[in-house]
């Protein structure tokens, strides 16, 4: 999904593996995850 509100970027990894990549390559800048939604649960409810 591209256009000029957002970003995007393929990977060749699994969502979880691609994740914990992503996290540790921003806790060196300061950045961080401040929250999760984990939409299938909340799709339960």
């Amino acid at each position: 999904m591209n256009n000029k509100y957002s970003f995007g970027k393929e990977v060749e990894l699994g969502f979880d593996e691609a994740v914990a990549k992503m996290r540790e390559a921003l806790k060196p800048q300061g950045f961080g995850i401040l929250t999760e939604i984990d939409v299938a649960a909340t799709l339960k409810k």
